[in-house]
């Protein structure tokens, strides 16, 4: 099969992915999903640029308004709700995540702590964005009380999430050449 072709193929299945993991969720102010774990398994598995690729893909279908974010929602307004800053912050994540590993390499250590980095800065856009928000709308939150609604909750599931896509990834590039 042609390369570009098949690079699509990856990109478009990755980004399914993604939208099938966005919808195991749990609600809250920021919803608890799966899709940190598809994204990081698509860098650990696609590399940076088609990982980059099917999360740009998964946001466009969620921008032309498929239900593909969390609660089966979809549309551009979703982008500027209270959530839109993690969906944008996929984008850098798999971005950062993918350029460390090209930098140092897909050994379990590196896998995990680019990966880590990788979804640090998905919290950085969407805490900043959710922040943003909040002030904009009078209210006067201070920034521990958005990071213990944002984030702190998050950390422990985002990293057995993280654990589990270096797993895959270290096992599926053993039996899979993608």
């Amino acid at each position: 099969m042609h390369t570009r072709i098949r690079n699509l193929c990856f990109a478009a299945l990755f980004a399914a992915l993604i939208a099938v993991c966005t919808w195991i969720t749990v609600p809250g102010a920021v919803p608890f999903t799966m899709q940190t774990f598809a994204i990081m398994a698509a860098v650990g598995l696609l590399g940076t640029r088609r990982a980059f690729l099917s999360t740009l893909l998964y946001l466009a279908l969620g921008c032309v308004g498929l239900p593909v974010f969390s609660g089966f929602r979809g549309g551009i307004g979703v982008l500027a709700g209270p959530t839109g800053g993690y969906l944008v912050g996929f984008l850098f994540s798999a971005l950062v995540a993918g350029l460390l590993i090209d930098r140092f390499g897909d050994g379990v250590l590196s896998l995990f702590l680019s990966m880590c980095a990788g979804v640090a800065v998905c919290y950085l856009f969407g805490t900043a964005w959710f922040y943003i928000l909040t002030l904009s709308g009078g209210g006067n939150t201070a920034i521990l009380v958005i990071l213990s609604k944002c984030v702190f909750p998050f950390i422990p599931f985002d990293l057995a999430k993280i654990a589990l896509a270096v797993f895959l990834t270290r096992r599926l590039k053993k039996i899979i050449h993608l």
